[in-house]
């Protein structure tokens, strides 16, 4: 039987280890954690949109075109017609958000279109963020809008239009910065 002492060396011994390797690990082998991005790399992240449309890029594109790049990128992780799979359900609620067990899809919970395209643009696909076009953006953005029965198949949207768009659940936040100017 090892000794407690011995226990403590051996579990001591092996976190010096572990920290020694991390110390003279390869940098082609670790994550580059802290390492300044590049001007590229913040041009292609710097976007913010606004409910309002501020901040939309110019494009357009219907659920027709979405239908087929969501079959190429997005129905791996978020299933046939949005239904969820490894990732969130996008479309397809059959409860609401008052129900014990509200189904959040873009549907039922988003409150403006402009954050759909915002987040797209941003975030997905997750293996290659950032990587769509801006009339990619715009036609996923309504094929996710046609599949939540909000927009129509053929229905163009451009930065004109995105922001007219209003969602089933528009007034079921609490905009707080108007709250602000009544409580000052």
């Amino acid at each position: 039987m090892i000794k407690m002492k011995q226990k403590t060396l051996i579990l001591i011994l092996a976190l010096i280890a572990t920290g020694i390797n991390f110390l003279i690990a390869e940098p082609e082998n670790s994550p580059y954690l802290g390492e300044k991005a590049t001007s590229s790399e913040i041009v292609l992240r710097d976007i913010s949109v606004f409910p309002n449309g501020e901040g939309l890029p110019y494009g357009s594109g219907n659920a027709n075109q979405g239908e087929l790049l969501y079959q190429a990128k997005c129905i791996a992780c978020h299933g046939e017609g949005g239904l969820g799979h490894t990732a969130d359900q996008l479309a397809g609620a059959k409860t609401i958000l008052t129900d014990e067990y509200a189904e959040k899809t873009i549907g039922s919970y988003w409150p403006y279109a402009t954050t759909l395209f915002d987040f797209i643009k941003r975030a997905m696909p997750m293996n290659a963020p950032g990587s769509l076009g801006d009339n990619e953006v715009y036609s996923l953005v309504a094929y996710l809008l046609y599949l939540n029965n909000i927009i129509k198949k053929d229905e163009q949207i451009t930065s004109i239009t995105l922001p007219e768009i209003s969602m089933p659940n528009q007034n079921g936040f609490i905009d707080v910065h108007e709250m602000e100017k009544f409580h000052r």
